[in-house]
C-alpha cells in the first residue's frame, strides 16, 4: 500500500508551479508542440550553433574545437537516447510561449557558455592548460555515461516494475542522471574560465534541478521502503557512513 507523500516546502511548491507555468502554460493559448521536441531541437541544433560561432570569429582555437566536440556531441547522445528509451515526462504538450520560454530563459542559456568559450567578447585569454582540457573531457565523458546509464536503468526498470529503483546506479545516490547532467554541463563552465558560465549553472541547478529532484522525492515518498532507501543514500553523492561499532558485551547498543 502506498504511504503518504513526504511534505514539500511552500518556497518549493512556488517554484515547481512558476517553473511549470513559464514552461508549460505561458501566454495561453493552443499547444503545438510536445516539450521533448523543443528541448530536441535545442539539443539537435547545438553543434551548428557553435561550429558557426566559431566561423563568424574566426576561432580555431583547440579550446573551442573541444568545446564543439564536447558540447556538441552531448546533443547528439540526448537525441539518441531519447530515440532509445524516452522520458515520458518530456511528453506533455506546451503552448507556443511556454516553448520560447524553455528555450530562451533555460536551454538558452546554456548557449551563453558557448559563446563565452568561442567569441571574443572576453578579450583576448590564453588557452586553457592542457591539464584542464583533460579534466574537463574527463567529467563530460564520466557525466555522459552516467546520465545515459541511469536514465537507461529507469525507463527498462519501470517498464517491467513500478515502485524504487535501488540497485545499480541508484544504489547509493537517488538522483545519478541529474548528477551526470551537472558535471556535463560543469566541464562546459571549466572550459570558459569565467563566473557567468557558473552563474548561469547555479541559476539553472537550483531553480530546474534542485526543485525538480525536491519534487520527483515527494512523489516517490508514497512507496513502501522510501525513509530507509534515502537514510542510506545521498540525493546526488554517496552518503558519508562512519562505521558501525559494536558495543561491549552487555553495554546497550547505541
Amino acid at each position: 500500500m502506498d504511504q503518504a507523500l513526504e511534505p514539500v516546502s511552500p518556497l518549493v511548491k512556488r517554484m515547481a508551479a512558476l517553473n511549470r507555468h513559464l514552461s508549460q502554460d505561458f501566454l495561453g493559448g493552443p499547444r503545438p508542440f510536445e516539450m521533448a521536441w523543443v528541448i530536441n531541437a535545442q539539443k539537435a541544433t547545438t553543434l551548428l550553433f557553435v561550429a558557426a560561432l566559431m566561423l563568424v570569429y574566426r576561432n580555431g582555437s583547440t579550446v573551442a574545437w573541444v568545446y564543439l566536440a564536447l558540447h556538441g556531441t552531448y546533443g547528439l547522445c540526448w537525441l539518441l537516447k531519447h530515440f532509445a528509451f524516452p522520458d515520458r515526462s518530456w511528453e506533455v504538450r506546451v503552448t507556443i510561449g511556454g516553448a520560447i520560454m524553455t528555450w530562451v530563459v533555460v536551454l538558452g542559456l546554456y548557449w551563453v557558455i558557448a559563446f563565452l568559450v568561442v567569441s571574443d567578447v572576453l578579450g583576448p585569454r590564453p588557452e586553457p592548460p592542457p591539464a584542464l582540457l583533460a579534466v574537463a573531457i574527463g567529467v563530460h565523458t564520466l557525466g555522459v555515461a552516467l546520465m545515459l546509464a541511469a536514465d537507461a536503468q529507469k525507463y527498462f526498470t519501470l517498464r517491467v516494475h513500478q515502485g524504487l529503483i535501488e540497485d545499480g546506479l541508484f544504489r547509493l545516490v537517488r538522483h545519478p542522471n541529474y548528477l551526470g547532467e551537472m558535471m556535463i554541463y560543469g566541464s562546459y563552465a571549466l572550459l570558459a574560465r569565467h563566473w557567468i558560465a557558473w552563474a548561469i549553472l547555479a541559476w539553472t541547478w537550483v531553480d530546474v534541478f534542485l526543485v525538480n529532484m525536491k519534487v520527483i522525492e515527494a512523489s516517490l515518498s508514497r512507496h513502501p521502503g522510501w525513509a530507509a532507501y534515502k537514510a542510506r543514500t545521498g540525493m546526488l553523492l554517496p552518503r558519508l557512513r562512519a562505521p558501525a561499532r559494536h558495543a561491549p558485551q552487555g553495554a546497550p547498543a547505541r
